[in-house]
């Protein structure tokens, strides 16, 4: 499996995650726009993914709901501002189990066609500040990140038999 690469400079607002995938970007890019293949690989393995609400297009909205074992439930939801289809998706992301509202990340993925059959995938995620940014590493969001692409690659690998 390819090794996903996060860097979150110091003092920056953004971080940028890349991933390699053996699969077309036309793939790899519904994995990302059709729900029932979106809930397949979004989180930890050890969680359930629900959508309340999924519109993966210019304008649409979305709302997740993840569960964990004993019950715990995490939501997020946004707005998709651009999905151009199979080059860029731009939206808004945010967590609700924070204390405060109005920590909105703006996150742009970037699909890039590879020789081979390949994607790469690069996202950026930009935060209003420093404080929320170092709050999203810390909890524990490289494991997730890590684990939902390890779980897409098995899934991409599904959907080329």
């Amino acid at each position: 499996m390819t090794k996903t690469k996060i860097t979150a400079e110091p003092g920056k607002q953004e971080i940028i995650i890349e991933r390699e995938f053996d699969a077309l970007r036309e793939l790899v890019f519904k994995a990302f726009t059709d729900p029932k293949l979106y809930v397949q690989w979004l989180g930890p393995r050890e969680l359930t993914t629900t959508l309340e609400t999924f519109e993966p297009g210019n304008g649409g909205s979305w709302r997740y709901i993840q569960k964990d074992a004993d019950g715990n439930e995490y939501a997020f939801h946004g707005v998709n501002h651009e999905v151009l289809s199979p080059e860029r998706i731009i939206g808004t992301f945010e967590f609700e189990g924070l204390p405060e509202k109005g920590h909105v990340i703006l996150e742009t993925a970037r699909f890039e066609e590879l020789s081979g059959n390949r994607t790469k995938l690069t996202s950026q995620s930009v935060f209003q500040s420093v404080v929320d940014r170092d709050g999203m590493l810390q909890s524990g969001m490289e494991e997730g990140v890590n684990d939902s692409y390890n779980r897409l690659d098995e899934l991409l690998e599904k959907m080329q038999k």
